[in-house]
């Protein structure tokens, strides 16, 4: 049985609904169970769906066309409301089921906590993967209020079972003293600047990639529909210039996480989340 049960939720710009191999997949997990500040994410990938219409299929940055690919839209993962165990397995079970079925997983968020499972799963089928996050939170909590599988503590539990130095952290701008110590200790602090990035990534080359990104990583100038919203943010510009720095390396996975459109009345927030799939979708394309 799949573990997708979702027949009425929009698509991305018209996707396929049936998995393609070797094409990007996306699925939606509206979950925030675990949100710490302002609730909301689990409308997020619906809601970046229903704005995507709006986008143009080209991308200037990539020079590249959706019109001219294959890739799917499977809908949202079926799942119970409530405590985050059986959410993570559903998410767990679903990533498996597309890369089984020969998909590149591209997961619509929902709160961060649902990151650990799908790199989980696809770390089983890469051993040598390489984690990288753009976001504005460290996310390196051992548990959040008592529960360790929190949006604050994503980062955490994919640590759990990757290797530390095989993980860069881009862009973070807020997090305890000890996240900070860790990740400069660690060497896995990333500045988001596109030209230190891509120099840093370099080490990387030839490994497969798992690439999260956390909307909130924007400024919330630019982006005000999140939960946690983080002053000192970059732009449009910047993130573009840190996709650009992925050119020639294998990302074989991917999230966009933390929109919650109805902080942003003015629904810019969504279709700047549906700008950033769109370009994953491209970036990802084998």
């Amino acid at each position: 049985m799949s573990a997708f049960d979702s027949p009425n939720a929009p698509s991305f710009i018209g996707a396929a609904r049936e998995i393609i191999e070797s094409a990007v997949c996306l699925f939606g997990v509206p979950y925030d169970s675990t949100t710490s500040f302002r609730p909301g994410t689990r409308n997020g990938p619906d809601a970046l769906r229903m704005v995507s219409d709006g986008l143009e299929d080209y991308s200037p940055e990539q020079d590249l066309d959706l019109g001219d690919i294959d890739y799917c839209d499977i809908g949202n993962l079926s799942f119970p409301l409530g405590s985050p165990g059986p959410v993570l397995e559903q998410i767990y079970a679903g990533t498996q089921e597309i890369l089984q079925g020969g998909g590149v997983p591209l997961m619509l968020g929902g709160e961060h906590s649902i990151t650990p499972p799908a790199v989980k799963a696809v770390w089983e089928k890469h051993p040598d993967l390489v984690l990288v996050q753009i976001d504005a939170h460290a996310d390196l909590r051992t548990d959040y209020m008592g529960e360790p599988n929190s949006h604050a503590c994503a980062i955490r539990r994919c640590l759990d079972f990757m290797a530390a130095d095989a993980v860069l952290q881009v862009g973070i701008r807020s997090g305890t003293k000890l996240e900070w110590d860790e990740m400069r200790k660690t060497n896995r602090y990333v500045e988001p600047k596109p030209e230190v990035f891509a120099n840093r990534l370099e080490a990387f080359r030839g490994r497969p990639i798992y690439l999260t990104i956390d909307l909130d990583v924007f400024d919330p100038g630019y982006f005000p529909g999140t939960g946690t919203p983080e002053p000192g943010g970059i732009n449009w510009q910047t993130f573009a210039g840190l996709l650009k720095a992925f050119e020639g390396f294998d990302i074989v996975a991917a999230d966009a996480v933390e929109l919650s459109p109805a902080l942003d009345p003015t629904g810019v927030s969504s279709v700047l989340a549906a700008k950033v799939v769109r370009e994953l979708i491209l970036r990802l394309t084998p």
